[in-house]
């Protein structure tokens, strides 16, 4: 019984994940490619991004860095360019 308290205590223990900031302006500009939102990820093969870009799809660990320059690109499962925002 001891070890289930100290189990349930110990749960409430995990370090809740923070915040983003707000994304109030398009500081990478992620509008500039919103046209690929739709096309098949290899879309992206003939397109020239400046700058540090992350393709992130499902199951794919990412870091919590925010990155106000970086595009990222959201990939689905069907390998479709799902959406495209800044961070």
């Amino acid at each position: 019984m001891k070890r289930i308290l100290a189990l349930i205590a110990l749960a409430g223990c995990t370090a809740a994940e923070p915040p983003l900031p707000p994304q109030l302006e398009d500081t990478c500009g992620a509008a500039a490619f919103a046209d690929l939102i739709g096309q098949d990820a290899t879309a992206l093969e003939r397109t020239l991004v400046l700058g540090p870009v992350r393709l992130i799809r499902p199951g794919d660990v990412v870091t919590m860095d925010f990155r106000p320059d970086r595009v990222n690109f959201k990939i689905n499962d069907t390998e479709t360019i799902q959406s495209i925002d800044c961070g």
